[in-house]
């Protein structure tokens, strides 16, 4: 199952990167970025998922810097501990992964983190509103009541404190819409955040072009909204069924 586990305070990153646990989490990290890939949701090397590896957030697996999305394989991912120090991995990792999602794990105690600048998300951190209405398309209605806006655009978050705003920012909240940025979504399992990060940008295509036709737009209600978003989570083995689908279409390599 694509959840955290339990370990004690790490003496052996090497053998903690090897043990099952983490190597599954390492697995549908993996699949979780070639998914994205896949479905047009990456940008260059750019962005980066992570899933805390243990229950007390003191560390997480991150992709590594300067591989495209579709050629991440599990031995790429990187052990990283909760300061965003690197303790084990082949590769090297880039500065704002570390410090924003280093922050968003150890603040917000949030379990999986995909960052993206997806296209039509990202556009809709532009506008004035910043963010999805979410009573217009029945995707958009499961994340009523999940989402935020961080209206302040720092600039790259190449600080630690920039990180820790966004992670302060986000609060309770599992997707966060970044201002003249991209968006932040969060799971508490990386197959609950990838069908989440899917349908965001499912739901935020349709809203673009239907402000793109200039016709009034009519939003449900926001107590219908709230209803489909409590449906969708009392149904989250769709969320499963869909990332094991995108296991065996997109299989690791030999």
């Amino acid at each position: 199952m694509t959840t955290t586990l339990t370990a004690p305070a790490l003496q052996d990153p090497a053998a903690f990167y090897r043990t099952g646990a983490v190597a599954r989490l390492r697995e549908d990290l993996a699949l979780a970025l070639r998914a994205a890939a896949h479905h047009g949701l990456s940008e260059s090397v750019c962005n980066h998922f992570s899933v805390a590896a243990d229950e007390g957030f003191d560390t997480f697996l991150l992709n590594p810097r300067g591989l495209m999305w579709e050629e991440v394989q599990a031995d790429d991912i990187v052990l990283v501990d909760a300061q965003g120090e690197v303790l084990h991995g082949r590769h090297e990792v880039e500065p704002t992964a570390m410090f924003i999602h280093a922050a968003v794990h150890r603040i917000a105690r949030k379990v999986a983190v995909l960052h993206t600048h997806m296209p039509h998300a990202t556009a809709l951190t532009l506008t004035t509103r910043r963010g999805l209405d979410t009573g217009l398309s029945q995707n958009a209605m499961r994340f009523a009541g999940r989402t935020i806006v961080d209206p302040d655009y720092n600039g790259l978050a190449l600080d630690a404190q920039e990180g820790e705003r966004i992670a302060r920012a986000m609060g309770d909240a599992d997707v966060a819409f970044l201002a003249n940025h991209g968006v932040v979504v969060c799971g508490a399992r990386i197959d609950y955040a990838y069908d989440d990060l899917y349908f965001l940008e499912r739901a935020c295509q349709a809203e673009v072009l239907a402000r793109a036709t200039g016709l009034p737009l009519e939003p449900v209600q926001d107590a219908m909204a709230r209803k489909v978003a409590a449906q969708v989570e009392q149904e989250r083995l769709q969320s499963t069924l869909f990332f094991e689908a995108l296991r065996r279409r997109l299989p690791s390599a030999c």
